[in-house]
């Protein structure tokens, strides 16, 4: 662990530099890369980062048992978004994702009366494996991931 680096994030922080959020995390980081990690961690042993990657690739659960892709993710934010900022963000990006999905699966579920639908159907479960993959990489990276076309419905 690197004390120095824990010295000059506290002073950005007392200056006003970073938000509190952005010392939390950073700090995490700090901890994270040192390895260190509590057996009374609150991502079960886990790294903040795997952690979060396992959220994100929690959700193509819902390929091998339906509903697992739902409930999966959603109660791995539940047990630590009031713990944990990135977390919490995290939970709220994945679930508005895997509802925004399932909209545009039901809407092409409705247009596999013109065929249309049967590709569209296609190309979301693409978007949706691909988007998995990459979010996980980039969490356990330690870096956050904005899925795309998600509809907002939890800020």
């Amino acid at each position: 662990m690197n004390y120095e680096d824990l010295r000059t994030l506290d002073e950005l922080r007392k200056n006003g530099s970073i938000t509190e959020e952005e010392y939390q995390r950073e700090k995490d980081k700090i901890f994270n890369n040192a390895g260190y990690q509590s057996y009374n961690s609150p991502f079960f042993g886990m790294s903040e980062n795997s952690y979060l990657a396992l959220m994100h690739i929690s959700q193509l659960g819902g390929y091998i048992l339906p509903g697992l892709g739902f409930f999966a993710p959603l109660i791995l934010w539940m047990l630590n978004k009031d713990k944990n900022a990135r977390v919490n963000a995290a939970g709220k990006e994945i679930i508005n994702f895997i509802v925004s999905m399932i909209i545009y699966a039901v809407i092409s579920a409705v247009l596999c009366i013109i065929l249309v639908g049967f590709l569209l159907l296609g190309l979301i479960a693409i978007l949706q494996i691909a988007c998995a993959i990459i979010a996980a990489i980039k969490a356990n990276n330690g870096d956050d991931y904005v899925y795309p076309m998600t509809i907002r419905f939890i800020r």
